[in-house]
């Protein structure tokens, strides 16, 4: 199993979690999160004059699938978040040792 870890746009949250609901992909956490990278940030003006927003507002999307559904999930994932620009954001693939589900301790794959 592998846990994914999306870091997108705010934005494109709703259209991500459509097109993973439509193959079947329903469960995973969202958390509201701020970061940068290559993009360092945005220079914004204001009335007063100019200001640097350091961190962006982005959305972490956390799924775990199986082995063999993490291609599939990670392609889903770029084509429904992209708009081409700097910033659209990350993917992390990561290990996951096992899973058990609270109610019925169910364990790994079923687990899911």
């Amino acid at each position: 199993m592998k846990k994914i870890e999306a870091i997108i746009r705010p934005e494109r949250l709703d259209v991500v979690r459509e097109a993973l609901d439509e193959k079947g992909f329903s469960g995973m956490t969202v958390t509201q999160v701020e970061g940068r990278g290559r993009q360092k940030g945005i220079t914004l003006q204001w009335r007063a004059g100019e200001y640097r927003v350091e961190f962006l507002p982005k959305v972490k999307l956390e799924i775990v699938v199986k082995d063999e559904d993490v291609e599939q999930v990670v392609d889903i994932i770029c084509d429904a978040a992209a708009t081409g620009k700097i910033g659209d954001g990350k993917i992390f693939i990561l290990p996951v040792e096992d899973v058990v589900r609270v109610r019925t301790k169910e364990r790994g794959k079923d687990a899911i």
